[in-house]
């Protein structure tokens, strides 16, 4: 009974966040649109979700094209909303920037309704991450019970606003999520994934309790002091360097989404520059020199984990 209720809970959620959008993208509609710029990506296809990006081909788009691409994009939360190739496991991305002149109260209205989107985003985050109590491997049946085909990368993510930047210039990012867990935190976490019971293709239901239990069985071999470190590379992202004059400070954000940027008209009206993304292309990626850090031995290929110990 306590699910059915969260369900229904987290479906009103949803329910709500679509109206909120949707009244956010009719007020953008009707504010003067100074200027532009979204870069469409391509999409990614279903069983590549996991493939490492070597090129990636930006089609840039500016003015009314690149607004209404950013209203459509903003309430894309559904698979069906994407091409019939496309994989529900991946977000599109379409960074960029809109450029609206307002007054004191379209600023203040602005602002109240991209809030409360991204409160109810929140919530419904909340409802499935943390008040289901479900593992990540059981919140696919959880949430497409009550929601199918919804894609929760898009519906989590938040829409953000830059207020009076000097320029906005745009480009690309590679980085690791590094994690360090202690030998029950990784043994919880395995646990879980035991009891869970759903297998992770290519595997059976028995192939995949066999991998589990070997995994937990090699982590228990381990000394209680040994490091137990999650290194697992992101897909490169696009992002936008934020300039503000005025305190001589820039400020980098990931950019999923084409950020709405305010102007005020008053005391004068200025217009932040806007860059372009140039396509991707990781043969020309030069990488900051580091120092060499502790060697590490892979323990577990799927989660990316790695060990002091030798494997």
């Amino acid at each position: 009974m306590a699910h059915y209720d969260l369900k229904l809970r987290m479906g009103e959620c949803f329910r709500e966040l679509e109206l909120s959008t949707a009244d956010l993208t009719r007020f953008l509609d009707q504010l003067e649109l100074i200027e532009a710029k979204v870069f469409c990506l391509p999409e990614i296809e279903k069983g590549t979700e996991h493939n490492p990006a070597s090129i990636i081909e930006v089609t840039p788009q500016q003015g009314e094209t690149a607004h209404q691409l950013a209203m459509e994009h903003f309430q894309k939360l559904f698979i069906h909303h994407n091409g019939l190739n496309a994989s529900s496991k991946a977000a599109v991305r379409l960074p960029g920037a809109l450029c609206y002149a307002v007054d004191q109260a379209e600023y203040q209205a602005a602002q109240l309704l991209i809030q409360e989107v991204n409160k109810l985003k929140s919530e419904l985050e909340h409802i499935v991450t943390v008040e289901s109590g479900l593992p990540s491997e059981q919140r696919f049946d959880f949430v497409h019970s009550q929601l199918r085909g919804l894609i929760t990368l898009n519906a989590y993510r938040s829409i953000n606003y830059l207020l009076q930047p000097d320029s906005v210039r745009f480009g690309w990012a590679n980085k690791h999520i590094i994690k360090n867990l202690t030998r029950e935190e990784l043994l919880q976490k395995l646990e879980k994934s035991l009891v869970a019971g759903r297998a992770v293709p290519p595997f059976s239901r028995e192939q995949w309790i066999d991998n589990v239990n070997r995994e937990i069985m090699d982590v228990k071999k381990l000394p209680a002091h040994a490091i137990l470190k999650i290194k697992r590379p992101v897909k490169v992202q696009p992002i936008a360097r934020v300039w503000y004059r005025n305190s001589q400070k820039q400020v980098q954000h990931p950019c999923p989404s084409p950020f709405i940027t305010l102007c005020p008209r008053e005391p004068l009206l200025q217009t932040p520059k806007l860059g372009e993304l140039g396509n991707y292309d990781a043969s020309t990626v030069k990488h900051k020199y580091k120092p060499e850090s502790q060697q590490l031995h892979l323990l577990i290929k799927r989660l990316h984990l790695y060990t002091d110990q030798p494997v």
